[in-house]
């Protein structure tokens, strides 16, 4: 499993303090303000930075990191993705998952037919949504509904879902 989650890019500088201002990849952006530290990735190496402030701006986090103080400064930083360890990451409800435990997960019928993997996770509002590709490259939609996904085993990759009219 990944022990670094995604949950942000630096999209441009705010100010000439240094703040960067981020996209959040999270669904609740507050959390940003009970972080301490986050991890960016600087020529795929994952660098620590203590947040010394958190400010909210429509849909972005303004965050202003410590050791960066400047314009200049923070502009180096554009286009890094923000990381934080999975120990810090939020609890998730029974019968939720991260999606990046999702992605690559192999689906199977409830009659033990590969479906395929996932390959990626949407919300429509009222339910999520895998897409799943098989090794032909055919895609599956296939609702994340408790009358759809019958189990979903992390560890081991396999999510088994009972297919129903309208679905392949």
């Amino acid at each position: 499993m990944e022990q670094y989650f995604e949950i942000g890019q630096i999209v441009t500088t705010n100010g000439v303090r240094g703040f960067v201002k981020v996209k959040p990849f999270t669904d609740d952006i507050k959390r940003f303000s009970k972080l301490k530290t986050i991890f960016l990735t600087i020529n795929k190496e994952l660098v620590e930075f203590e947040i010394e402030e958190v400010k909210y701006l429509n849909s972005m986090v303004l965050l202003k990191l410590k050791g960066i103080d400047s314009i200049e400064e923070a502009e180096k930083y554009r286009n890094c993705y923000l990381k934080i360890h999975r120990k810090d990451a939020v609890k998730l409800p029974k019968n939720s998952y991260f999606i990046v435990d999702l992605i690559g997960c192999e689906v199977y019928s409830d009659e033990d037919e590969l479906l395929g993997k996932i390959e990626d996770v949407f919300s429509t509002g009222s339910n999520d949504v895998y897409v799943v590709r098989n090794e032909i490259g055919k895609q599956i939609l296939i609702p994340a509904i408790a009358s759809v996904v019958k189990n979903v085993d992390i560890e081991n990759k396999r999510i088994v879902v009972k297919l129903i009219e309208g679905l392949l």
